[in-house]
């Protein structure tokens, strides 16, 4: 095969991908919508983690709520755990890299709040810990899984949600993610501001 070839294939395993999450994923996306639409109604804030593709995928997320989606309106409070190097590694260092989340959590998050946490797999050690922190605060999560949710799923309660891809390939599941927090931005401008023109 090609280079041509190759790229092809992965355009379409990326097409196969989204048309299979599509009809599993629209209504778990539309309940995640409307968790995080209670949490800023309600004075509260986003907070969003994950590691590597995962953690750009949080800073992607808050960024379009803090600054703008596809329109002009207010920003919205969010805030990716993942960016301030100098807290990530001090308590790496000073205590676990599993509790890199979980003290950020603790720190800053009330109950009006919504906790997305993204793992591929469900089994992010620290994204787990901020699961259970944010469940010890009485906050919402919005999880985005794929492949079985793992202990991610054992942890959320039937309140919370869960946006499981139905894939195994980690480079597809994150492909959906960034589908999904697309879907997430532009649902909550809609219902928050109307819907656009």
């Amino acid at each position: 095969m090609t280079l041509s070839d190759n790229i092809r294939h992965i355009f379409t395993q990326s097409i196969e991908a989204k048309q299979q999450a599509l009809a599993v994923l629209a209504e778990p996306i539309a309940h995640g919508v409307e968790a995080m639409v209670a949490s800023l109604g309600n004075g509260g804030k986003i907070l969003a983690c994950g590691n590597g593709g995962s953690a750009a995928d949080a800073q992607h997320f808050s960024s379009e709520l803090l600054n703008r989606f596809e329109r002009e309106r207010p920003a919205l409070p969010a805030v990716a755990l993942t960016t301030d190097t100098s807290t990530l590694t001090s308590i790496a260092n000073d205590y676990d890299y599993s509790e890199i989340f979980a003290k950020q959590v603790r720190a800053l998050g009330r109950p009006n709040d919504c906790l997305l946490a993204i793992s591929t797999s469900g089994n992010s050690a620290n994204v787990n810990r901020a699961i259970e922190v944010a469940i010890e605060q009485d906050m919402k999560i919005v999880a985005l899984t794929g492949r079985d949710g793992g202990k991610t799923a054992q942890l959320l309660r039937p309140a919370d949600v869960e946006v499981r891809v139905p894939a195994s390939s980690t480079a597809r599941i994150q492909e959906v993610h960034l589908l999904a927090i697309h879907c997430l931005c532009s649902q909550i401008d809609e219902v928050l501001f109307g819907q656009s023109d």
